[in-house]
């Protein structure tokens, strides 16, 4: 059973974060675990189409004999991050565009600490 006020305390350090908008944790299988869907973004939408694009993405890169570090969305005013959590969840955050480089080794390290979480 996932420690949810663990997750929710890294989740928290991970928005105390400069440039970082939003931040949850998401099964594999597309249901919400923890932390909160951006402003005006339906919830169960967002968390299922998060898990589905991880997913997609793995198969791909799987056809390419490489190993996935991290799904970048880049949007016009965000990016929204991917990244494994271990067999049963991943991490989900929306960041400002120029951030990614600064932010990625917090939320590498953030989404490897949740594995023993879940």
């Amino acid at each position: 059973m996932p420690n949810i006020s663990m997750i929710e305390s890294v989740l928290s350090d991970i928005k105390a974060r400069e440039h970082v908008m939003d931040a949850l944790v998401v099964s594999r299988s597309g249901m919400h675990i923890a932390g909160s869907a951006p402003q005006g973004a339906h919830l169960e939408t967002f968390v299922a189409m998060s898990a589905i694009l991880l997913g997609a993405a793995e198969t791909a890169t799987s056809e390419l004999k490489e190993t996935l570090e991290y799904l970048s969305v880049n949007l016009k005013n965000s990016k929204v991050v991917v990244i494994s959590a271990g067999p049963k969840a991943l991490l989900v955050v929306r960041i400002k565009p120029d951030a990614l480089e600064t932010l990625l080794p917090v939320l590498t390290d953030a989404a490897k600490k949740m594995q023993g979480m879940l």
